[in-house]
């Protein structure tokens, strides 16, 4: 997750990514395509959900990521390796998962579709470890925010440079891969401008969060993001970050500690109790579970904006 790549820009790096993907890789007789659908292989939930929506009945899509698992230390088993091998497609998003980057490198595809050239990473900050009780604030590790299907419009822009992979690697069915893009693209279009509607007036522009994964999604609705953890959801914050939320939730008038589905909230439910705080679920979407307030992604997104309306006291 650490490694900084060259910006370049988006448009630059979709056309990179398009002229990368080559012809439909040979495919065992065992394999999902052998009843004549597009095989795709998806890392975590966020790209499952749009190979389904673009792939439609032409792809059959496995992922990676169980539901209810949490996708950040992910170890992938033979089974799972063997099922790349099979695949004609990988749809993943680098950083994310390092042990699913390491083996989409060394699997025999043709097509590897990586989200992260299909938008432009940024760097939201430091992330900040648990050092054994003693701090370290000299020591600054930084890392390209992977967590871009939060916001609607990058997420949007990924769904395109997807499309476009698609239909060139299955190009039997390219009109209906735009077709399904397009609709996408503009459902995400109309969750930005709900987004922005519902956010545009509220009584405070900060909320706390279990580990830093609103980086994009805070940026473009104007909000500020305080994670108690740093984008790692299983590091501990320190006692120093515990005493300044505590002081900024009573600077900054903020309601609310949120915590997500497929972590321990316990020391976002010590911080709230702490500080006289309500807790509540703002969802990263990293996958689905019983607890997810919704059934899809844009189900799961529509519950955040309920929940961070009521935070941030929306008016």
């Amino acid at each position: 997750m650490n490694v900084r790549r060259p910006h370049i820009s988006g448009a630059a790096l979709a056309a990179v990514a398009v002229l990368g993907i080559g012809s439909l890789s040979a495919c065992s007789t065992d394999s999902a395509a052998a009843d004549g659908r597009f095989d795709v292989v998806a890392s975590f939930y966020p790209m499952q959900f749009l190979a389904e929506r673009i792939g439609g009945d032409h792809v059959h899509v496995t992922t990676l990521t169980e539901p209810g698992q949490e996708p950040h230390e992910l170890e992938l088993s033979l089974r799972q390796r063997a099922e790349l091998e099979e695949s004609d497609a990988a749809l993943y998003l680098s950083g994310l998962q390092p042990s699913v980057d390491e083996a989409i490198e060394q699997a025999g595809l043709k097509t590897k579709i990586d989200a992260a050239h299909l938008t432009r990473l940024e760097d939201h900050g430091d992330v900040e470890h648990d050092h054994g009780g003693e701090e370290h604030p000299e020591e600054e590790e930084h890392s390209l925010d992977p967590h871009v299907w939060l916001d609607p419009v990058k997420y949007a822009e990924i769904a395109e440079g997807v499309g476009t992979a698609f239909a060139k690697a299955d190009p039997d069915h390219a009109a209906d891969y735009r077709k399904n893009t397009d609709a996408l693209v503009d459902r995400l279009h109309a969750l930005d401008t709900e987004f922005r509607d519902g956010l545009k007036n509220t009584k405070t522009k900060v909320f706390f969060t279990n580990h830093a994964s609103f980086g994009y999604f805070a940026e473009r609705y104007g909000l500020t993001q305080e994670a108690i953890s740093g984008v790692d959801p299983e590091s501990e914050p320190s006692p120093a970050r515990i005493r300044e939320l505590r002081e900024e939730a009573r600077a900054d008038g903020v309601t609310t500690v949120f915590y997500e589905t497929l972590v321990s909230g316990k020391t976002a439910k010590t911080l709230a109790d702490d500080a006289g705080l309500r807790t509540d679920v703002l969802d990263p979407l990293e996958g689905l579970t019983d607890r997810s307030k919704g059934d899809d992604y844009f189900a799961v997104m529509e519950a955040n904006l309920t929940a961070l309306k009521k935070a941030l006291g929306a008016r």
